[in-house]
């Protein structure tokens, strides 16, 4: 089926694409279709790897929507995750489409289109908690549960061809601490109602029993911080806001003042008290000012704890922050689970602080961090409540989605999918749920102020570059093609201009043999000169350092 069959007006039909999330953590976001117009919900963004070089965040490529935002009729955020609202403005104006969100995360989403001069453009649409709304031809119901961040929702979207959830980030907290308690009475009714098809997160699937409370791990923060008498820092997400709460509620508790390190951290504080959260706690100080308080006084709450290199924490690791330093005796503690992929950077960081005799405390030494998403007793639990037709497993690798699959089966769901990123999920009343056909996605990578393809020919080169190396070749020729002096070759990265002076002569010696080895009209031809001159030098190169360097030509002619 052709993809732009897709935006035909079929009654019966509901579809369903994953554009990212599916297969991997981090930028999450959904398509609904129905009748001819698309939804999308959530729009994250993720972190770069070292396969990345020189890129920090990654965004969706969500070409295949921009070439058609007629039809898109709103972004709807489920809650103020980076790798759930992130990309927004990033992506944003290419979509331009209104925006609906909850107050906490409608006040996340205004900070950051602020930092990004996109405050006057971004139309946000406010809606209450459980709030109702209609974005044609979808009906919408906000659906509070409990996670790691004030006003977490599910999703329940509503067509003539049925109904879906869409699940968002969740769990079944008892003690949330920030927030209410989940929607029980609501998700019953909904799948009293009759659920289509439930979009779920897989984030869990593997893990047996229950993700644990936020209130079990605040009371043993609390028993914990007595235990050091030096200065306690704590590495979490910066949008954990109940993380946060803990950490102050038991700094308090072992009369310890606390101060928030890192921008992302204020900002996410700034949103939250905005909206009516973390109330009752002391003020928090700056690390400047937590510099000059006494060590056993102090507890420090820092970004990093995924090993980030420019974050707080690894700045304190490295002793390159401007007020914060670590003595012996100190303790950091890791308030967070290592997101796959992240672990080498995590491991590096740590390696730095026991170095300088800093005890690091992570969730195999003592209880310091609780999960945000549902463990495999949770899942279940869900699906006692809403009854849906059909899975379709996201958020998360494959082996996640696939586990997660094979317990919806044993709770006797009928149908289950673990779809990629672009296949299109079409839902129908009575029939059993299909993979259609597949639409173009891919992931742009954040390149100062562009986005680059990540298999673009620039990240491409860039990473070629560091793997094999480089070299510049200038030579200046005049019009018949004679040389008018040395050929010049530098090769940083690669040659070191002060210890590889013979090497480098080589390499022009060849250079210029290779010029006497052309003849005239070829001579005359700037693209075969430096085509001549590149395959040269590369040889020279290879057979020198075993490397396959990018070789580029500067050809000068003068009359």
């Amino acid at each position: 089926m052709a993809p732009d069959t897709l935006f035909r007006k079929e009654g019966d039909a509901f579809d369903v694409i994953p554009m990212g999330g599916a297969g991997g953590f981090g930028m999450n976001v959904t398509l609904y279709g129905y009748s001819g117009k698309w939804l999308m919900v959530d729009l994250g963004m993720g972190f770069a790897d070292k396969r990345v070089p020189g890129v920090d965040i990654l965004v969706p490529d969500l070409s295949f929507v921009a070439e058609r935002r007629a039809d898109l009729v709103g972004l709807v955020l489920t809650h103020a995750h980076e790798d759930h609202l992130g990309a927004v403005p990033y992506v944003w104006p290419k979509l331009r489409c209104p925006v609906y969100a909850t107050p906490f995360t409608a006040a996340v989403l205004r900070l950051k289109l602020i930092e990004h001069g996109l405050q006057h453009e971004v139309e946000i649409r406010e809606i209450p908690l459980s709030g109702s709304f209609e974005v044609e031809p979808f009906a919408l119901r906000y659906i509070g549960v409990t996670h790691s961040i004030p006003e977490p929702n599910m999703l329940q979207i509503r067509t003539e061809a049925g109904t879906v959830v869409h699940t968002g980030d969740w769990k079944l907290d008892p003690g949330p601490v920030v927030g209410n308690l989940t929607d029980i009475r609501t998700l019953e009714r909904v799948g009293e109602e009759g659920v289509l098809a439930l979009i779920g997160d897989s984030t869990n699937a593997l893990t047996p029993g229950h993700s644990g409370s936020e209130a079990d791990l605040q009371r043993s923060l609390t028993e914990l911080f007595p235990t050091y008498d030096q200065r306690i820092v704590v590495a979490c997400f910066s949008s954990n806001v109940a993380r946060i709460e803990s950490i102050a509620r038991a700094a308090a508790a072992a009369d310890r003042n606390v101060a928030i390190v890192g921008r992302s951290l204020w900002r996410i504080i700034e949103a939250a008290r905005e909206t009516g959260y973390l109330k009752g706690l002391p003020d928090f100080v700056s690390g400047r000012d937590a510099a000059l308080l006494p060590r056993e006084k102090t507890v420090l709450v820092c970004t990093g704890s995924q090993g980030e290199p420019r974050s707080a924490l690894s700045r304190i690791a490295a002793a390159d922050h401007p007020d914060i330093d670590l003595e012996a005796g100190d303790a950091v503690i890791f308030s967070s689970r290592p997101i796959p992929g992240n672990e080498q950077a995590i491991q590096a960081v740590q390696n730095r602080l026991v170095k300088r005799g800093v005890r690091v405390v992570t969730a195999r030494e003592a209880f310091v961090h609780v999960s945000g998403h549902p463990a495999r007793d949770e899942l279940t639990q869900m699906y006692q409540w809403l009854r849906p037709r059909t899975l379709v497993a996201v958020h998360g690798e494959y082996q996640h989605q696939a586990a997660h699959a094979v317990l919806a089966a044993e709770c006797q769901i009928g149908h289950s999918l673990t779809p990629e990123n672009g296949d299109v999920v079409r839902l129908r009343s009575g029939r059993p749920p299909e993979i259609v056909t597949s639409v173009a996605t891919g992931v742009l990578a954040v390149d100062g102020k562009r986005l680059l393809p990540v298999d673009g020919s620039v990240i491409r080169g860039r990473r070629r570059a560091i793997e094999q190396g480089s070299a510049v070749v200038t030579v200046v020729l005049d019009r018949k093609g004679r040389l008018m002096a040395s050929p010049r070759v530098s090769a940083q990265g690669l040659l070191s201009a002060d210890q590889d002076q013979a090497g480098l002569a080589d390499v022009a010696m060849r250079v210029e043999a290779a010029l006497d080895a052309l003849t005239g009209p070829v001579l005359r031809s700037d693209p075969d000169v430096q085509e001549a001159i590149r395959l040269a030098a590369r040889k020279g190169l290879s057979e020198m350092t075993g490397k396959k360097p990018a070789v580029d030509v500067h050809l000068v002619r003068i009359d």
